[in-house]
């Protein structure tokens, strides 16, 4: 019998996250896709890849609102059989830079914001996902993309750097809980090395005088050092693939095996 893998990726409709879901779909996995909008490039991925046992489901979800994006998950997992899937993985990988300021400067809203998608959602989201597939019969997962801004402090980004710590060091109370745990899950909060996405374009076009770290952005886009999503996705994947996944909750796309 063919194995099935079930795997849930937020902010799935582009960047880091479209990449991993187009490879996830290839390689024949079930794909739950949440963002604000869906992908039509996905989807047309999806309908090629049926033969290899791949199935796209694409939710329009606000994850601002963690608490109404959490019950939903929960709901969904509920009315699946957790005995058809060898293996299940939340991938949390939505996130937001917001605008780069000191935080004195910061606007209330969007300082709420970007919390509420950096940390509460995947918080929240991890709680529904590990009560609702506690009696499945696979191995259960769940991957954070952190940062290397969660271990390494930058001036005008504390809600980012805040978010990715907290990140870390959730996913090393959760590794606790779930060691104790019958079929406890795996966890890694991971940082997935420097990506030239949407997020890195927003730095870079942040203002110099609230942002002043900008350039250090521009060098590494005109120096060549940013992965492509694609190449960054298929890092992150082999760690996911990895015999020691979760042996260290903290862990970086080149820590060596």
């Amino acid at each position: 019998m063919t194995a099935s893998h079930l795997t849930l990726i937020t902010g799935a409709s582009r960047g880091l996250g479209q990449a991993m879901a187009e490879q996830l779909l290839q390689a024949g996995h079930v794909v739950l896709g949440i963002s604000r909008k869906q992908n039509p490039e996905l989807a047309a991925l999806a309908g090629r890849a049926e033969a290899a046992g791949a199935e796209l489901t694409q939710w329009e979800q606000d994850l601002s609102d963690p608490v109404a994006a959490a019950a939903r998950l929960s709901d969904w997992l509920k009315t699946l059989d957790g005995q058809r899937f060898d293996s299940v993985t939340l991938i949390n990988n939505a996130g937001t830079v917001g605008n780069p300021a000191p935080l004195s400067s910061a606007v209330a809203a969007e300082l709420s914001l970007a919390l509420r998608i950096g940390l509460e959602a995947p918080m929240l989201l991890t709680s529904a996902f590990l009560g609702a597939t506690r009696e499945w019969r696979g191995a259960r997962k769940v991957l954070n993309i952190s940062s290397g801004l969660g271990r390494n402090a930058m001036g005008s980004q504390a809600p980012y750097c805040g978010a990715k710590a907290g990140m870390d060091h959730f996913s090393r109370a959760v590794a606790l809980e779930e060691a104790q745990a019958p079929n406890g899950a795996r966890i890694v909060s991971l940082a997935p090395g420097v990506i030239d996405t949407d997020m890195q374009v927003q730095l870079r076009g942040a203002s110099a005088e609230k942002f002043p770290d900008r350039t250090r952005f521009e060098k590494m886009k005109n120096e060549g050092m940013l992965d492509s999503p694609a190449t960054a996705a298929a890092k992150v994947l082999k760690y996911l693939a990895r015999e020691d996944f979760g042996a260290n909750p903290v862990a970086d796309v080149r820590d060596p095996a």
